[in-house]
């Protein structure tokens, strides 16, 4: 009875839409709406128009399917000959229990992505009017509005082959769509329930779960789901409705992952579901290892990196700071202390940044500052400055990183260390990460704490520990030549930073900052000259210096350019995406999936030490297997999406996807050459 109740409503309410729509274009919305297009497109091509939905404070909008109540939007589209909008994609929806009722909503602002097909007649230059009539229902806890606006937008059509950069707003709403699973679901039903087995690694942790079927009539939306884990797959157990459909399809939907609203797209087939499983708890969230454990991950992982490759650009800084670590007890606390400081502090102010930007709808990862050009730049003026500090080109003409007792150069010195060495992911350190990103803040800043602590735990032994100490070279004049030698790492760290910025924002953006390094190094040996004499270094020269980079500065967002792509290695791989993945597995063949990022030298490590080699080539030849290569030099938001929805915080990630759509593998972060090898001759 309460079930009629409520599609009588629903019925009542779609008829009601027409009949309200001409005095709601007078009367003012409770959801402001509005149409937008990202960018010109040429002839038969796709461009992506959006729906911009901004609900009032207390009144909410629907998903495509409402739940128990509400009515999702219906748009009527007019457009020219031979335009196609396509089929709408929605973000992932929020749950919303009223008296009993569960509807799928949005109560804050959302945008409907819709793809639109140029009419392959169009001629270049032209515009192409679109307009669309939108009707949807605007509700609060106690009211429902039935609302109607025509909307319209002009895409301009532009010359074939041309292209366009992204809209960041609109990689912003991408980010809020569920991403597909890259395989299907298994489904089984029985009278009363509808079981559906999700491929989902045990590494990814759940928080409040929850699965929004597509199809209308087939679960009870308000009944409980029911999650379990059996290894890799992910079991949901569904009450079916009392509205028996004449043939039940298998379900579609979307998986709500956490709070956050990270989602999967969910496509299934009839099968059999395995009994069994360990059910999650009652709030439907998935056990995070407990919080001690993961501190202890996060200092281990921490106190690894310093035998990583991901430090070795910063070793010419430790280095000296070890040589004066001995010169006295009290000098070598305060130097111990300051540098822990100093490594702690980045890592807490890193981390701090990053749940900020994730809070504010940026779709970002670990270690998101060397995706930033301008910041790469900044990191190549400072190698390149003490580079020539080291050769003696220069005196710092306050305490620095070369001076005997100097805490500010200490911290100074742990702050860079930080910076450079925490964009790769080494062995426990992955998972301490990936729960930071999920946890509420209090603990996700203590395990930021505790990496920083474990990268800076050596040099802190070394500071409180006389036995240590005393094992150092006693401090001499040997000091001077191992601080020259000392510039041989810091020189090729420049030289990496000066690629890296070519990979990040082309060869002209690279050549530009080559020349103010030059003309920096010019100044910085002309105020070594006057130092040399006796002279003060001048505030002209500073004066220059800081005109010289804030002109670079400002002429970074004129120089980019987009880098010519990466030269195919000796395993040939498809780029990632999650399309490509998804075709990659329907073919039925082993896929390896591996996401890397030039920045991260333990990606570049395992690639000349097990990825790009003769043996894994042939190996993966025989075995058929498909590659599909992600790269996140870049900011890519789909990819930093998927990096989340596997439970990783940042690179190197390694999926292997057996034959015949089995569960994905996760690879450790450190590969050896069997390992690629062993996966292929299974």
């Amino acid at each position: 009875m309460i079930r009629r109740y409520r599609l009588l409503v629903a019925v009542l309410l779609q008829a009601l839409v027409p009949l309200c729509a001409a005095q709601s274009l007078a009367a003012p919305t409770h959801i402001a709406a509005g149409l937008l297009v990202e960018t010109p497109a040429a002839p038969g091509e796709t461009v992506m128009l959006a729906l911009h939905m901004r609900p009032e404070p207390g009144w909410h909008g629907y998903w495509s399917n409402p739940g128990d109540a509400g009515l999702g939007m219906v748009l009527k589209w007019r457009t020219t000959y031979g335009t196609v909008p396509g089929i709408p994609q929605y973000p992932v929806p929020q749950t919303l229990l009223i008296s009993g009722l569960m509807n799928h909503v949005y109560e804050s602002e959302y945008a409907v992505l819709v793809p639109f097909r140029i009419s392959r007649d169009a001629l270049s230059g032209s515009v192409v009017p679109v307009s669309v009539e939108a009707d949807w229902l605007a509700c609060t806890d106690r009211i429902c509005v039935p609302e109607h606006a025509m909307l319209q937008v002009e895409v301009t059509v532009a010359a074939p082959g041309r292209r366009f950069a992204p809209s960041r707003q609109f990689d912003q709403w991408r980010m809020r769509l569920p991403a597909p699973l890259g395989g299907k679901a298994i489904v089984s039903a029985s009278d009363a329930n509808i079981r559906i087995g999700i491929p989902l690694p045990s590494s990814i942790a759940l928080d409040t779960p929850h699965f929004f079927v597509n199809e209308d009539h087939i679960v009870a939306y308000a009944a409980p789901q029911r999650f379990s884990r059996k290894g890799d797959l992910l079991i949901i157990e569904l009450k079916r409705s009392e509205i028996d459909p004449p043939a039940l399809p298998a379900p579609t939907g979307v998986l709500r992952l956490n709070r956050a609203g990270d989602g999967l797209l969910i496509e299934s087939q009839w099968g059999i579901v395995p009994s069994g499983g360990k059910p999650l708890e009652s709030t439907g969230t998935a056990r995070l290892p407990p919080l001690p454990l993961l501190l202890l991950g996060a200092l281990v992982g921490g106190l690894l990196l310093n035998i990583m490759p991901c430090v070795f650009p910063i070793l010419s800084l430790k280095a000296l700071s070890l040589a004066r670590a001995g010169e006295s007890k009290a000098e070598a606390r305060a130097e111990g202390l300051a540098y822990s400081a100093g490594v702690v502090l980045a890592c807490m102010g890193l981390g701090a940044l990053l749940l900020a930007l994730r809070a504010g709808g940026s779709e970002v990862g670990w270690a998101f500052q060397l995706q930033e050009p301008l910041v790469v730049a900044a990191l190549l003026m400072l190698a390149v400055t003490l580079t020539a500090n080291f050769l003696g080109a220069f005196e710092f003409a306050i305490p620095g990183f070369a001076r005997a007792g100097s805490a500010k150069g200490a911290f100074a010195t742990g702050l860079l260390a930080a910076f450079v060495a925490t964009p790769c992911t080494g062995p426990f350190m992955a998972a301490a990460m990936g729960a930071a990103l999920l946890l509420p803040v209090a603990p996700a800043m203590a395990l930021f704490a505790a990496l920083g602590l474990g990268i800076a735990l050596p040099f802190l032994a070394i500071a409180f520990v006389p036995a240590l100490r005393r094992s150092l070279p006693k401090p001499g004049a040997w000091m001077a030549t191992f601080r020259r030698w000392m510039a041989l790492p810091m020189g090729l760290t420049a030289l990496a930073l000066l690629w890296l910025a070519s990979r990040l924002g082309g060869a002209f953006f690279a050549a530009v900052w080559f020349g103010i390094a030059i003309a920096l190094v010019v100044k910085l040996i002309l105020i070594g000259a006057k130092q040399r004499h006796g002279l003060a270094s001048g505030k002209r020269a500073l004066v220059g210096i800081a005109g010289l980079l804030i002109a670079g500065a400002a002429a970074t967002p004129h120089i980019l350019r987009q880098p010519e792509a990466a030269v195919q290695g000796i395993l040939p791989a498809q780029p990632f995406s999650e399309t490509a993945l998804a075709k990659a597995r329907a073919s039925g063949k082993p896929v390896f999936a591996w996401f890397t990022a030039d920045w991260c030298l333990i990606c570049k490590v395992n690639e000349q030490v097990a990825i790009e080699r003769v043996e894994t080539r042939a190996a993966f030849a025989r075995a058929g297997v498909i590659v599909l290569r992600g790269d996140w030099t870049r900011r890519d938001p789909a990819i930093t999406h998927f990096l989340t929805t596997q439970g990783a915080a940042g690179v190197p990630l390694y999926l292997w996807y057996p034959a015949g759509g089995g569960a994905p593998q996760q690879l450790p972060q450190v590969l050896t050459p069997g390992i690629l090898t062993g996966l292929a001759g299974r």
